[in-house]
C-alpha cells in the first residue's frame, strides 16, 4: 500500500521511469514477483494502459527471449505472467494458451519425423517453466479455468510418458549415490511428482507470498488483458543419420539447456528443514535466482539470501543448494570463488546459525569424501582451505586426527594433507602448523617447509665440482649484465663439448631458477630475460623432460613452486603442452596419481591453456572478421567519395579541369589510401590469427590424442581383468579380482614405506624389501582416481572431444578396451537417456 501510494503521486512525473523500473524488477527480483503483480494489477484500476502496456511489452520480451534461447528470461518471464494473472492483469485462458503453445513445441521436437529427439532438453526446458510456474499461479488457474487446466496438466503427463529418462551417473556428485540405479527419477519426472503432490493438496504452497488476497475486493474490479499467442523457434531438423553427429547434436543441446540443479542431499533428514516437496523446489529456485542475479555484488547476494520472503528457516537447504551449485558438473554456472565469497558473507550476516551449518556440511561430505567425484573433490579442497583462510585458519582438527593413521593413499588423509597445502600456499608454513596444535598427529601431513633445493649451493664444507664452478661463472654474467648470446655462446663452447647437453641443462636450469627463486616475479624476469638459453638446451621432447626433473628436484619442497613454473615455461614456449603430458604420465608421477593432486594440477594447467589459447584466437578472429567488414566498407566509401570529387570537372579556357579544391582532394586521396591500408593491415592480422587458430587446432587434437592414449596405457596396465564371465570388476566394493598378482609385478610396484605412509627405518619389511606389490586397497584406489579424472577430463573437454571422435575411437578406442576406461571416458560426453548414450 505504501508503495502504490508513491507510485500514484509520482506517475503523471514518472510514468515511463516507473514502467522500466517495475518490469526491472519483476525480472531481477523474481522471488518479489507476487509483490509487484499486485502493484501492478492496483494501478491497473487506474490507469489500465499502463497496465495493457506492460502485457505487451512482456509478451515481446518473451518472444524474444524464445527465439533468442534466454533460459532465465522465458522461465522468469512464466512466472511474471501468473503474478499479473493472480492480480486480475492477464486473463487466465492466455496463460493456458501460452502453456499449450510450449507443450505443443516440446511435444513436435520429440517427434521422429518433424522434430529431432536429439533436442530433448530443450523440450524438457519448456515443460520444466510450465512446471516451474504453477506453484506461483496453480491455484488460480484451478479456481477460474478448471477444465483448461486439466487439459495442460494431461498433456504434461502425456510429454512425460513419451518423453526419454534421462541418467545422469556421469554426472553426479557420488560416484556411489543411492540415485545410481536406472528407477531413480530425473529432474522433470521430479518435478512432477511434486506438482502432482501439490495438485492432491489443494494448490497450497506455503513458500509462495499470496499479497493479491488483501486486495482481491479491489483487483477484481480490474480490467483484464489479453496475452497474445506466442510462437516458439522451429526444432532443430538433424542433418544426417549418423550416429556421431547425434550425439554431437545432443551435446549442444545439453550445453544449450543444462539442468539448472542437481540436488545434494548433504544433511540427514532430521537435520534439514521439513518442508512440503514443492516448498522445497520453490526455495531451490528463489537462491538460484538471488545467486544469478547478484552474481556481481556478493553482500547485496547475501542480503537477499537470508530475506527470502518464506515463514519458515531454511539454512540447511540454502547451505545444500549453493553447494550444489558449488560442486555442479562439468562447471558451476559461475566461478567457484563467487560461491566462496558468497558463505563467507552468509557465515557473517547470520553469525549464531549459518557457519554451523557449513561445519556440518563439511564433515558430512569429508565422511563421503571416498565416493566423491575426483573433480568434485578438487573443489571442495579448494574451497575449504580459501574459507578457512578468511577465518584465521580456526578448525577442530582434533576431530580428523585420526586420517594420520589411515594409509597415505586413503581419500581423506589425501583430503586433509592437500587442504593443509593449499592454506599454506595462502598463508605461510609456520601460521599453519600453528593453526593444528590441537591436533599434533597431523603434522606429519604437512608438506616440508618450502624452500628451493639448489644443486649448486655454495658451502664451504662442500666439495667443489666442476658445476659449482660452471654454475658461479653463470651467475657472475647474470649480474655482469651478459647478452643471451653471449651465454649461448659459453654454453656451447665451455659446458657441451667438455660435459654434454645435459648437463649443460642441469647447470643452467638449476642457476637460473635459483636467480629468479626469491618471488614469482623474479622467476618470471628470469625467463623473459634468459628464456633463449633454456630454449637452445630443450630444443625436443626428450630435452624438456629433463627440464621439468630439474624444476621438480629444485622445486621439491613446494608443490606450488613446480605448477608456476612449469606453467610460465609453457606460457613462453619453452615447454610443449605434449612433453607436460608426458612428464605427468612417467612412472614417478603415475605412482603419485591417489595420494597427490601435484600431477593432476600440471595436467589441467596444461590442457586448459592449451584450451584458453584457441578460445582466445577464435575470440579475436570474430572480432578481426568484424573489424575487416567495417573497414572494407570505409575502404569503399573513402574511395568512392574520392570517384565523386575527381568526377565533378568544370570548363576553365575551354579545358575540363576538377572543380573541386585540390586541398580537398588531397585530403579524400590521403584518407582513401589510410582505409586502404587499415583494410590491408587488419586483413593481413586476420590471416596471422587463422593460421595460428589452424595449428593451435592441430596441436590441440595431438594433445588430446596423446592424454587419451596414456591414460588408456597406464589404467590397462593395473585395471583388474573382466571374469571368465565377462562381469565388470567393482572397484569400490573390494572385488576379489583385485589384486597384483595376476599382473606383471613390475608393472604394479610402487616405492610404499609402511601401512601409513610414515617413513620406515628398516629396510626390510616382515623379511621383504620396501619395494613391494600394492595391496588391494591401493591400487583400487590409484584405478579409481584415475578412472575419475579421465571421467573429469572428458566432461570438461566433451566439446573438443566430438571434434575428433572418430579419431580417438579409431587410434586410441581399439581393440580390447576394457569398458571401465571406455566408461569413463565417454560417459561424461552427453547425459544418457534410457535408451543408452549413442555411443
Amino acid at each position: 500500500e505504501t508503495c502504490y501510494g508513491v507510485l500514484c503521486r509520482e506517475y503523471e512525473h514518472s510514468k515511463d521511469a516507473m514502467f522500466e523500473f517495475l518490469l526491472q524488477c519483476a525480472d531481477q527480483l523474481p522471488h518479489k514477483i507476487p509483490f509487484f503483480g499486485v502493484l501492478i494489477g492496483l494501478i491497473n484500476l487506474e490507469n489500465e494502459d499502463f497496465s495493457k502496456g506492460i502485457v505487451d511489452t512482456t509478451h515481446a520480451n518473451l518472444q524474444d527471449a524464445l527465439h533468442n534461447e534466454n533460459r532465465d528470461r522465458i522461465r522468469i518471464l512464466l512466472r511474471f505472467l501468473c503474478g499479473l494473472m493472480c492480480s486480475k492483469v492477464v486473463l487466465p485462458n492466455s496463460i493456458i494458451e501460452t502453456f499449450e503453445a510450449l507443450l505443443s513445441s516440446a511435444a513436435t521436437i520429440l517427434d521422429e519425423e518433424t522434430g529431432n529427439p536429439s533436442w530433448q532438453p530443450r523440450a524438457d526446458f519448456y515443460v520444466y517453466c510450465i512446471l516451474a510456474s504453477l506453484p506461483w499461479g496453480g491455484s488460480e488457474l484451478f479456481e477460474q479455468v478448471p477444465d483448461e487446466f486439466e487439459r495442460v496438466l494431461v498433456g504434461i503427463q502425456s510429454y512425460i510418458s513419451i518423453r526419454r529418462h534421462f541418467d545422469d551417473i556421469a554426472f553426479s556428485v557420488f560416484e556411489t549415490d543411492e540415485g545410481n540405479s536406472p528407477n531413480k527419477k530425473d529432474f522433470i519426472e521430479d518435478l512432477w511428482e511434486r506438482i502432482q503432490v501439490l495438485s492432491r493438496n489443494g494448490w497450497k504452497v506455503k513458500s509462495v507470498p499470496k499479497p493479491h488476497l488483501s486486495f482481491e475486493a479491489q483487483l477484481v474490479a480490474g480490467v483484464s488483458h489479453r496475452f497474445s499467442p506466442i510462437s516458439c523457434p522451429p526444432p532443430t531438423i538433424s542433418q544426417s543419420s549418423s550416429e556421431i553427429v547425434k550425439g554431437q547434436e545432443k551435446h549442444e543441446a545439453d550445453l544449450k539447456y543444462p539442468q539448472r540443479l542437481r540436488r545434494l542431499h548433504i544433511f540427514p533428514t532430521n537435520k534439514a528443514e521439513n518442508m512440503q516437496p514443492v516448498d522445497r523446489f520453490v526455495v531451490e529456485e528463489c537462491i538460484l535466482d538471488v545467486l544469478l542475479f547478484f552474481n556481481g555484488c556478493r553482500k547485496e547476494c547475501a542480503f537477499y539470501l537470508v530475506s527470502l520472503p518464506v515463514p519458515f528457516r531454511y539454512e540447511y537447504l540454502m547451505a545444500e543448494t549453493i553447494f550444489s551449485q558449488l560442486l555442479l558438473l562439468p562447471n558451476p554456472p559461475f566461478r567457484p570463488i563467487y560461491y566462496t565469497l558468497v558463505i563467507i558473507d552468509l557465515c557473517k550476516a547470520l553469525p549464531g546459525a549459518f557457519p554451523s551449518v557449513v561445519v556440518g556440511a563439511v564433515h558430512a561430505l569429508f565422511d563421503r569424501i571416498s565416493n566423491m567425484d575426483m573433480e568434485c573433490r578438487t573443489r571442495l579442497i579448494l574451497w575449504f582451505s580459501h574459507h578457512l583462510s578468511n577465518f584465521q585458519f580456526i578448525w577442530p582438527w582434533q576431530e580428523w586426527a585420526y586420517v594420520k593413521d589411515l594409509p597415505k593413499w586413503a581419500p581423506q588423509r589425501v583430503f586433509v594433507q592437500e587442504v593443509l597445502e593449499r592454506e599454506i600456499r595462502l598463508s605461510y608454513f609456520d601460521k599453519i602448523k600453528q593453526s593444528i596444535e590441537d591436533a599434533v598427529e597431523l603434522e606429519e601431513l604437512l608438506p616440508p617447509k618450502a624452500g628451493p633445493n639448489f644443486r649448486y649451493h655454495s658451502d664451504e664444507g662442500k666439495e667443489s665440482t666442476d658445476g659449482h664452478r660452471l654454475s658461479k661463472e653463470l651467475v657472475a654474467m647474470v649480474r655482469g649484465r651478459k647478452t643471451q648470446g653471449d651465454i649461448i655462446s659459453w654454453v656451447d663452447e665451455k659446458i657441451i663439448p667438455v660435459n654434454g647437453a645435459k648437463f649443460a641443462l642441469d647447470v643452467v636450469s638449476q642457476t637460473l631458477l635459483d636467480i629468479g627463486s626469491k618471488s614469482f616475479t623474479h622467476l618470471i624476469t628470469v625467463l623473459e630475460r634468459y628464456g633463449q638459453i633454456i630454449s637452445k638446451l630443450c630444443p625436443n621432447e626428450e630435452m624438456q623432460l629433463l627440464l621439468m626433473d630439474e624444476v621438480s628436484a629444485y622445486w621439491k619442497n613446494s608443490t606450488q613452486m613446480i605448477a608456476i613454473a612449469i606453467d610460465r615455461m609453457m606460457g613462453y614456449r619453452l615447454l610443449s603442452n605434449l612433453a607436460i603430458v608426458k612428464w605427468v604420465f612417467s612412472p614417478a608421477n603415475v605412482d603419485q596419481f591417489h595420494v597427490s593432486d601435484r600431477p593432476w594440477e600440471i595436467l589441467r594447467n596444461a590442457v586448459s591453456k592449451t584450451y584458453n589459447r584457441i578460445f582466445d584466437l577464435r575470440k579475436e578472429i570474430q572480432t578481426l572478421r568484424k573489424g575487416l567488414q567495417a573497414a572494407k566498407e570505409a575502404s569503399e566509401k573513402a574511395a568512392r567519395e574520392l570517384e565523386e570529387a575527381k568526377s565533378i570537372i568544370e570548363i576553365v579556357d575551354g579545358q575540363p579541369v576538377p572543380s573541386e579544391n585540390p586541398g580537398r582532394l588531397r585530403r579524400l586521396q590521403a584518407r582513401a589510401d589510410k582505409a586502404k591500408e587499415g583494410e590491408v593491415t587488419t586483413e593481413e592480422s586476420l590471416e596471422a590469427k587463422e593460421a595460428l587458430l589452424a595449428r593451435g587446432l592441430e596441436e590441440s587434437k595431438e594433445l588430446l590424442r596423446l592424454l587419451f592414449k596414456s591414460f588408456v596405457e597406464v589404467l590397462t596396465e593395473r585395471l583388474p581383468p573382466i571374469s571368465a564371465d565377462g562381469d565388470v570388476p567393482n572397484l569400490r566394493a573390494g572385488d576379489p579380482n583385485v589384486n597384483s598378482s595376476a599382473r606383471d609385478p613390475e608393472a604394479t610396484t610402487m616405492e610404499i614405506d609402511n601401512e601409513n605412509g610414515g617413513d620406515n627405518d628398516s629396510s626390510q619389511l616382515n623379511g621383504q624389501n620396501k619395494k613391494i606389490s600394492h595391496n588391494v586397497g591401493e591400487l583400487e584406489q590409484w584405478c579409481l582416481c584415475t578412472l575419475g579424472y579421465l571421467k573429469s577430463f572428458s566432461r570438461q573437454y566433451a566439446t573438443e572431444i566430438w571434434s575428433h571422435i572418430a579419431m580417438l575411437d579409431q587410434e586410441i578406442f581399439v581393440g580390447n578396451i576394457h569398458p571401465l576406461i571406455r566408461k569413463a571416458a565417454f560417459s561424461g560426453l552427453c547425459r544418457p537417456t534410457s535408451e543408452g548414450s549413442h555411443l
